[in-house]
């Protein structure tokens, strides 16, 4: 048996997006074309749209679909940026966090070498929650050259939630657009594009019960965004590209089920993860939570094991049939201490020693308890590995 506890780098489908997924997979129709079948495909684009936009707060006009959060994510960072730049040259400043998904620190990496962008990735604390202080002396230093402000709703890895409607309160005295990655958030934190005040906001399917290859960026209709992708304008012209309507349809139905759930959803994943969590620690005493222990994701579960490698835990347990996550990035087959740990003040040794345990919709307690079973004899051997290397 296979205890899955990786949902956030991947959830299974929802049967309703199945389900409507497969309903069209047979249907033929281009969204662009003008005769019956064409017309067809885009009442499906359009109705998904039109159920994306009740879930989350928006207007219909405002989802732009992409094939993804990582799309998503730089369509807003480089749209914005290039637009909010040729209304003004002066605008080439772009505040975000240190903490970022990489599908947001490597494009703004790219708009720093390769268009003279002024990329400023703000503090965070040992929660890994921003310095609101040092974001708004960030913005008063100078707010008529700043592009745009980026920052995740909640973090991938440790899962702490950001102060979203301060972070919005702050950039709308001064004017300046606020993006966020929010596909962490969607179906498991109350997300209302209209209520949260930013002006961009990016999700995908695959993280909320839908299918790979789709997702949305919410932008407001206001807001001047510069095309990354050209071709036949479709997507308000700036997201070109024939639109998938099987998956759109898949996307919508999760969208729509997740957020309409939500609340009790939420509730089970963290009475599930609290359980995890003591259970974990009692076993393993040393072992510590990283990230904020209230203001987080509900099924998010990020703990260091002192004396063991990340990577190490992670292949022992997987031989357990237990799945789950170091959250860091591996180069070329040598382990990278995660820069999210880094951000919050832990040194390379510590930053190598976590795994991440994320529960979603098909999470039960007979997985926690296979944890905790497995989890001292790896511990154990993860420690005598790491050992016999130094």
């Amino acid at each position: 048996m296979t205890v899955y506890l990786d949902h956030a780098a991947t959830t299974p489908m929802l049967p309703a997006a199945i389900e409507a997924m497969t309903a069209q997979l047979a249907s033929v129709g281009n969204a662009n074309s003008l005769h019956a079948s064409g017309r067809g495909a885009r009442r499906v684009v359009e109705e998904g749209r039109e159920t994306i936009a009740r879930a989350l707060g928006c207007r219909p006009g405002d989802v732009v679909f992409t094939s993804g959060g990582t799309e998503s994510d730089n369509l807003a960072l480089k749209g914005i940026f290039w637009a909010r730049r040729a209304a003004d040259p002066r605008r080439v400043r772009i505040l975000s966090t240190a903490i970022e998904h990489h599908a947001v620190l490597d494009p703004l990496h790219w708009l720093a070498e390769a268009e003279g962008a002024e990329v400023e990735l703000l503090p965070v604390d040992d929660r890994a929650r921003l310095h609101l202080d040092l974001l708004r002396a960030s913005i008063e230093r100078d707010p008529a050259s700043i592009a745009l402000i980026s920052v995740m709703w909640a973090n991938n890895e440790v899962g702490t939630l950001q102060p979203i409607a301060e972070i919005v309160e702050l950039a709308a005295e001064h004017g300046i657009p606020v993006h966020t990655d929010a596909v962490q958030a969607i179906g498991v934190m109350p997300v209302d594009f209209a209520a949260c005040g930013v002006d961009a906001l990016s999700l995908t399917g695959h993280k909320v019960g839908g299918p790979y290859g789709v997702g949305a960026l919410l932008v407001r209709r206001d807001l001047q965004v510069s095309a990354l992708v050209h071709g036949g304008g479709q997507e308000r012209d700036i997201r070109s590209g024939t639109l998938d309507p099987p998956a759109i349809a898949g996307f919508a139905a999760a969208v729509e089920a997740s957020v309409k759930h939500q609340d009790d959803h939420a509730t089970r994943l963290r009475l599930l993860r609290d359980d995890l969590v003591r259970r974990v620690l009692e076993v393993v005493p040393e072992a510590h939570l990283h990230g904020d222990p209230e203001q987080r994701l509900p099924g998010n579960a990020h703990i260091g094991f002192p004396g063991c490698e990340g990577d190490s835990m992670l292949m022992l347990l997987d031989a357990h049939g237990i799945e789950c996550s170091t959250g860091s990035a591996c180069s070329a087959g040598v382990p990278q201490p995660s820069h999210v740990l880094l951000a919050m003040g832990c040194d390379e040794d510590q930053a190598r020693h976590s795994l991440r345990f994320s529960l979603g919709h098909t999470s039960t307690s007979a997985d926690v308890d296979a944890l905790v079973e497995a989890i001292c004899p790896v511990v154990e051997r993860a420690r005598t590995a790491k050992a016999g290397l130094h």
